[in-house]
């Protein structure tokens, strides 16, 4: 369990969900994990929880709107380890009120995108320089809603294809520098903190049309997470990365067709 040994991780939104799981495998795989999140008393038990299973973790507070906060996060990292080799850009907040273009206001659109993708963006500016000598992996978080239309999530989808076309950028623009950026695209993901709140009738949407046999959990997100940050993946990068249990390899009649017992042609 020595994938990321050495190496400095910092994982954002590391209370809860894919962030929570993410953190906690760095942590059994070696690396020094930056928990980072507004909710500090969630953030020092689940670097305590790291610490007590034989890994090494400190969690830092973090307010991803707040451009101070990130750039302190980068500073406090540095001094308490000396580097950073891995970002984890997991942080967003799915439950901002959003709708259709008619519904959504500039302030509802902006709150989106200032969590979503000029969070995104500030963390990855601030890190270059920290990493640009000895080269480092970027891991942004994106969504499935990225991957087409959405009926009332117009905000959310655009910021997280956004972070689809900023994870291409950096790839290219700091490949020759060491510096690697994939995005992962999460599809539904069951976590303890959310069961309870997805509707049944949309787990059955789901469930129907995924190509496996159950939804999908953090340790789906994390594994791959671990991979694209260890050297593992040193000629990976620059990559849009779909873990939704192929909901969106097949064409999106499949649900229906399933029902009548036929094909798709």
């Amino acid at each position: 369990m020595d994938r990321l040994k050495n190496k400095v991780a910092i994982v954002t939104g590391s209370t809860s969900g894919i962030g929570l799981g993410t953190a906690k495998l760095f942590g059994a795989e070696g690396a020094s994990v930056i928990v980072c999140g507004r909710r500090r008393e969630k953030g020092e038990e689940v670097a305590n929880e790291i610490r007590e299973a034989g890994g090494e973790a400190t969690y830092l507070f973090l307010d991803l709107t707040k451009p101070e906060s990130i750039e302190q996060l980068f500073k406090d990292t540095v001094e308490k380890y000396g580097k950073i080799d891995i970002l984890i850009n997991n942080a967003s907040n799915v439950g901002l009120p959003d709708g259709r273009v008619d519904e959504v206001t500039l302030e509802m659109w902006d709150n989106i995108f200032q969590t979503d993708l000029r969070g995104t963006f500030f963390m990855i500016k601030t890190l270059l320089p920290y990493i640009q000598e000895h080269g480092g992996s970027i891991v942004n978080i994106g969504s499935m809603a990225s991957c087409g239309g959405d009926l009332g999530a117009t905000a959310y989808a655009s910021a997280k294809a956004g972070v689809d076309m900023l994870t291409k950028s950096v790839a290219l623009q700091y490949g020759k520098q060491g510096i690697r950026c994939n995005c992962v695209r999460p599809g539904l993901i069951v976590t303890p903190q959310n069961d309870a709140y997805v509707p049944q009738a949309l787990k059955d949407i789901f469930l129907n049309n995924i190509c496996v046999t159950r939804y999908g959990k953090p340790a789906d997100i994390a594994n791959l997470c671990v991979y694209l940050a260890s050297d593992e993946s040193e000629f990976v990068t620059g990559q849009i990365m779909t873990v939704d249990g192929g909901m969106n390899s097949h064409v999106a009649t499949v649900g229906e067709f399933k029902k009548l017992g036929g094909r798709t042609w």
